[in-house]
């Protein structure tokens, strides 16, 4: 069974997202003191009193926002209210009840689920300060500080009372990290992916802000998607809020298993697409390069031909690159991209028999003669495969200095030919074996 389900909702800058940090035990949601910085829905597992929960921070409710945006944030908060088990619903202490308040409040008793009405923003607790709160018809109000963690304990207490013990368990399953620049289609695939509108999309460029984790089944497999903010260059990044959300999107790469790296095929792979790629590569992930919007390129019969030689000469310093061509508006090959940063995650986990390893690499150097220096000539003692994720090749030699990058290479070329690590990298580390 999964993690009972939080829904974190309420109108905006009522201190949602400072909470939801708080609570994570880390800082997902960006949080500043203005309205609309928390767009989609944002998850984290947690845990209180030994029982485990799915968190989710959500956009602030505005039901008579007139502005697209605005509508589509608050649509996804309604559908995190739909799919959540129980509703924290934040309200400011310091403004008091607003018009807006009462609009939420008459949205959440429709809903027919545990609502915990919290009022947020009691630095120091005075019955005065909450009494009004009684008015919105939701039971008795929980003061908090977000901000310095007073009556938090309390408000979890309550929540976790009715939870099962021992019947669920974390987001868990592959973790894939979905990057790129901005409005190359990501969220596009993301929703493509679950099979339903999980993250906002439109046609402006940087819609998404947050990396978005989701968690979903597929075949009997249990995976998480990350939806991150889009990759601008550096004198691109307009505000902190954009600058803070890039931060998440290269976090997002680091946690993950795997990267799907989305470009837009119509204008072909960027300068700051290999950047982006580059980072996941030094990053030491596996993944899967998609150019997506496949459906609006002009094609012929040597079309994808003359993308791919394009892309082994942009992306040279990894041509163990796995690609695959998808339109995630018509949903085109969007199936295999499961499947291929499957593929990659597992190579990446291979290891390789030593014995057989050596073997390979002995025979290897037989047929190419291994660099010398001053009439030094480099030797193979011992080599082995040392971690996974990414393959770790640690190889003993008389002399690591007489190593030369361009052998280490042909070295690593003889090793994937022999065995299939497409899709990941792998490193080649020398050593200079020590004396007896």
């Amino acid at each position: 069974m999964k993690n009972p389900l939080i829904a974190i909702v309420g109108r905006p800058n009522v201190g949602k997202s400072t909470f939801f940090n708080r609570v994570a035990g880390r800082k997902i949601a960006i949080t500043e003191n203005r309205p609309g910085v928390t767009r989609d829905r944002i998850y984290a597992v947690s845990e209180w009193r030994g029982k485990p929960f799915t968190l989710v921070d959500t956009g602030g409710i505005d039901l008579n926002g007139c502005d697209d945006m605005r509508r589509l944030i608050t649509a996804q908060a309604k559908l995190a209210i739909d799919t959540a088990d129980e509703i924290f619903f934040f309200t400011d202490g310091r403004e008091g009840v607003t018009a807006a308040d009462y609009d939420v409040a008459d949205l959440l008793r429709r809903c027919k689920k545990p609502v915990f009405l919290v009022v947020n923003k009691i630095d120091e607790y005075s019955p005065d300060k909450i009494f009004e709160f009684y008015a919105l018809g939701l039971g008795e109000p929980f003061a908090v500080s977000s901000e310095h963690s007073r009556g938090i304990g309390d408000l979890l207490d309550k929540a976790v009372e009715d939870f099962d013990r021992g019947e669920t368990d974390g987001i868990g399953g592959l973790k894939i990290a979905v990057v790129g620049k901005p409005n190359a289609g990501k969220s596009s695939i993301v929703n493509r992916l679950l099979g339903e509108e999980r993250t906002i999309v439109t046609p402006v460029a940087g819609t998404t802000r947050d990396a978005v984790d989701t968690t979903f089944e597929r075949g009997g497999k249990q995976y998480t998607i990350i939806d991150t903010a889009g990759i601008r260059r550096k004198r691109s990044v307009e505000d902190d809020v954009e600058y803070y959300s890039v931060l998440r999107a290269f976090d997002a790469v680091r946690r993950a298993d795997v990267a799907v790296l989305v470009v837009d095929s119509t204008e072909g792979l960027t300068e700051q697409d290999v950047r982006i790629i580059g980072f996941v590569h030094e990053e030491g992930k596996p993944s899967v390069v998609v150019m997506n919007k496949w459906d609006l390129v002009e094609k012929d019969t040597h079309t994808v031909q003359e993308f791919e030689k394009k892309l082994k000469e942009d992306l040279k310093f990894m041509d163990y690159y796995k690609s695959v061509y998808v339109s995630a508006k018509t949903g085109q090959r969007t199936d295999k991209i499961l499947a291929f940063a499957e593929a990659a995650y597992e190579n990446a986990g291979f290891r390789v028999p030593t014995g057989a390893l050596n073997e390979l690499l002995i025979d290897a150097m037989r047929l190419s003669e291994p660099p010398s220096y001053l009439g030094r000539r480099l030797k193979l003692y011992y080599a082995t495969e040392a971690s996974v994720h990414p393959p770790l090749f640690v190889l003993q030699v008389n002399d690591e200095k007489l190593m030369h990058f361009s052998y280490e290479r042909y070295l690593e070329n003889v090793i994937r030919e022999a065995y299939d690590f497409s899709g990941t990298p792998l490193k080649i580390v020398t050593r200079t074996k020590k004396k007896e």
